[in-house]
């Protein structure tokens, strides 16, 4: 009876087999998952810090989940590629598709073509400190994923990968020191990509400062923004800058067509026999080619939204196998524009806004004010520029243009977002299509670098310019021998001593 009582007490671990009280058996069967799914020496030093931090167990899953996880952990190595086949089913198709050499890597050929100075660089295992500048999805953490697989395969080299909107200064200094310990101790040195680096405020970029001119870390900072405003220029001193451009559709299509096995999916052309067809999906060629081009340049947003279409079409379980335009439009709705309006393409879009009007390209200038529109950039911040255009550029040849800006201004100001874009649209029109003058403003520009560049102080207001309300400033003769008479008949000169004939609006 006593042995009988044992047993229904304890019960044994379906992983590891050992006999456990039924009231701390699901917590222990939680650890042995755990510590059994991926690799145990790492795992365990894990959990060990885990429940360090934080006495409390994980959270209790049903009992009927359980038994399931179980049953899977205790299974045959079967299990385990399952396992890891979901593991890579769950990452985004983007990821998936990371390139592992620059063979791979596609985009980019002005700075990663033949016998670019980038390329031969990273192929010869030189790797220099460098900021790497550019659009979203354009390749950047992709050609550090590459770099970090060539470290792999050196036992010289040591490739730490942080993101400044999870890191902070003092995990920088820890790094520094680790990076010490190894270079010392295992002559390693330490190759740091640190995205996002415009995240760090100048003042905080400044822990790179000492570990990058001493080469003790090469740096390696990916920004979307540009880096003569977000970076310090001590840093900039210090690496190099690679512009990184947009992808073109070529090379955005090449990369869809290599993911689409990844995602059990087949192009369907004349030479492909659908009856054996050895792919669950297919999609036509066209799809993927209106899919490149409405993706901005962007591979990541391509590959993602192609990874939504499969994935919905597999919710839906249809008996239709083709991915359709449709499809793809609604998982992406439009054109994924750049634009950040407190970034460079705020203002490079608002000059090229102002230029066209200066030009009276009426054409252009309607196009970058729907560009910014669509972009969601605010209308008065649009509208104020152009009451600055009305008199910059049209000045006296047509006074109205100034009140009509203003009128634009105030119209934004009443009817705001989206009724407004009509009114900018007028006002941004006519700009450009009337005639132009920037007399008065040259004129200021000419008056301006007169001040600014003056010798010595300023002269005075002659005597007979100046407000006369006391008897003394009378006697002392201010105001005397003013008449109100045109300046060619009064014999008297408005401008001061010595600089009586200048004038800011003679053409020389």
């Amino acid at each position: 009876m006593k042995n009988m009582s044992n047993s229904i007490k304890n019960s044994s671990c379906p992983v590891c087999n050992k006999e456990f009280p039924l009231g701390t058996i699901e917590n222990h069967v939680e650890k042995c998952l755990f510590l059994n799914s991926e690799s145990e020496t790492t795992l365990k030093r894990q959990y060990q810090e885990d429940v360090t931090k934080s006495p409390t167990l994980p959270i209790k899953k049903p009992k009927n989940s359980l038994m399931k996880e179980v049953q899977a952990s205790t299974s045959t190595s079967e299990s385990n590629n399952t396992t890891s086949k979901d593991n890579q089913i769950v990452k985004p198709l983007a990821e998936r598709m990371r390139p592992d050499s620059l063979q791979h890597l596609l985009g980019q050929s002005h700075i990663l073509g033949e016998s670019s100075v980038l390329k031969n660089l990273v192929e010869n295992y030189d790797f220099p400190s460098m900021i790497l500048w550019g659009p979203p999805g354009c390749g950047k953490t992709s050609l550090a994923h590459v770099i970090q697989k060539m470290c792999q395969s050196k036992d010289s080299y040591r490739f730490v990968k942080l993101s400044a909107t999870s890191s902070g200064v003092n995990d920088i200094k820890d790094l520094i020191q680790v990076s010490k310990n190894e270079l010392n101790s295992f002559r390693r040195k330490t190759i740091l990509f640190m995205d996002e680096i415009h995240r760090f405020n100048k003042l905080q970029q400044d822990i790179f400062l000492p570990a990058v001119e001493s080469g003790l870390i090469t740096l390696i900072g990916a920004t979307t923004e540009n880096p003569s405003f977000s970076l310090n220029n001590a840093l900039l001193s210090r690496c190099r800058v690679f512009v990184f451009e947009k992808l073109k559709v070529d090379d955005i299509f090449a990369i869809l067509v290599n993911a689409t096995p990844q995602i059990d999916l087949g192009i369907k052309d004349e030479s492909l026999n659908i009856q054996h067809n050895p792919y669950k999906f297919l999609i036509e060629k066209e799809t993927i080619i209106w899919l490149a081009e409405m993706s901005d340049g962007d591979a990541r947003i391509a590959l993602n939204s192609l990874q939504m279409a499969v994935s919905s079409k597999s919710a839906k379980e249809a008996n239709d196998l083709l991915i359709s335009l449709d499809d793809i439009k609604n998982g992406i709705k439009r054109s994924h524009l750049l634009y950040d309006r407190k970034g460079e393409e705020h203002y490079n879009m608002i000059s090229a806004l102002h230029k066209s009007i200066r030009a009276s390209d009426d054409n252009a200038a309607l196009y970058w004010l729907t560009r910014m529109l669509e972009g969601g950039e605010d209308p008065l911040f649009i509208a104020r520029r152009l009451v600055r255009a009305a008199s910059e550029d049209v000045g006296l040849s047509d006074p109205m243009a100034l009140t009509l800006a203003v009128s634009a201004m105030h119209g934004c100001q009443l009817v705001g977002m989206p009724e407004c874009d009509v009114i900018l649209a007028q006002a941004v029109v006519y700009l450009a299509r009337t005639y132009k003058s920037q007399e008065v403003y040259q004129a200021l520009l000419k008056c301006k670098d007169l001040i600014k560049n003056h010798k010595g102080p300023q002269p005075s207001v002659p005597l007979h310019l100046r407000n006369a309300p006391t008897k003394l400033m009378r006697d002392l003769g201010y105001g005397q021998g003013y008449n109100m008479l045109h300046r060619d008949e009064s014999n008297l000169t408005y401008m001061p001593e010595g600089i009586e004939s200048l004038s800011f609006f003679r053409k020389e």
